[in-house]
């Protein structure tokens, strides 16, 4: 069996196999998805650790359990942030929302 040569870092792999020399909007969507997932992954990560399911949560907030669960998917797209600010307090967390200027962009001037 031939072994293969390791060519750096998984996500560099990524990169190289996937976006390097496409276009923008390629790494855009890719940055967006990693967004979404980031934001999942932490509302699912201070729900368990604050020991419910995502019923509980639900219950908490005065919603459905699949919105919970539509809400820590990472194809989801429908954040509000009265929803938001509602998980947040249900799990004693505080949101905070940003705007950070892109890699290689000038710093977000008020206009």
């Amino acid at each position: 069996m031939a072994k293969m040569a390791r060519n750096g870092s998984a996500s560099s792999i990524l990169y190289n196999r996937y976006y390097k020399g496409k276009p923008a909007s390629r790494i855009a969507e890719a940055k967006a998805t990693m967004a979404d997932l980031a934001l999942g992954d932490k509302i699912r990560a201070l729900r368990e650790r604050a020991g419910l399911t995502q019923a509980q949560l639900a219950q908490r907030i005065k919603t459905q359990p699949s919105q919970i669960s539509r809400i820590e998917d990472a194809d989801y797209d429908g954040h509000s942030v009265d929803t938001l600010r509602r998980i947040a307090r249900a799990l004693h967390a505080r949101l905070n929302i940003d705007f950070v200027a892109d890699a290689g962009e000038s710093e977000l001037q008020p206009g």
